[in-house]
């Protein structure tokens, strides 16, 4: 639960500190931020839901995973043709140098998200919820593979579906969280 509160809370802090660059932003640089602030809006509607702040709604969720599901892959990137690293863009050049990475996250993000869309039936875990890390250490859940989406070791919509919507939502976030690490410049 810790990391959901921790990854939900730096999305927000992104988002906030987008908005304020948003200013000066121009044609796609504009648009694609205008994606992420998207994002991150849909992330802040529902992260105190997930830490069990407020009460537990599933459509909520569901419409917060349609939001990524409709920025991710190609949709998201799309926004990110090769020179649009222009001010006021906090895109680094890896995003070019490594965009074979940053196609995979982008694709992850969407399957991660449709795993969300599922999971909103289930409610919440039981014990605030079981973290990703557990989902994927060993369990039996996990037997034989048949959660996988495939030889990449990425889980399927399916399988995140399966899961507590607290744990798939974290799933959902730490694509976000790592492709922003990886791909966003940090301000200082």
């Amino acid at each position: 639960m810790k990391k959901t509160t921790l990854t939900a809370a730096a999305l927000i802090a992104g988002t906030t500190v987008t908005a304020l660059a948003h200013g000066g932003a121009t044609g796609i640089v504009k648009e694609r931020m205008e994606a992420m602030m998207a994002m991150g809006k849909a992330v802040k509607s529902v992260a105190p839901m997930m830490r069990g702040e407020t009460a537990y709604d599933a459509e909520a969720l569901r419409d917060a995973a349609r939001t990524f599901q409709a920025h991710s892959g190609k949709a998201l990137t799309e926004q990110f043709p090769k020179g649009s690293a222009v001010a006021p863009s906090e895109t680094k050049d890896e995003v070019w140098q490594d965009w074979d990475r940053f196609t995979e996250l982008a694709d992850q993000l969407g399957i991660y998200a449709r795993g969300l869309e599922l999971a909103a039936a289930n409610g919440l875990g039981k014990h605030g919820g079981m973290g990703a890390g557990a989902m994927m250490g060993g369990s039996s859940m996990m037997g034989g593979g048949s959660m996988m989406g495939g030889t990449d070791g990425m889980m399927s919509a399916e399988g995140i579906g399966a899961m507590p919507a607290d744990a798939a939502f974290n799933m959902t976030t730490q694509v976000c969280s790592a492709c922003h690490a990886r791909f966003r410049a940090e301000d200082d």
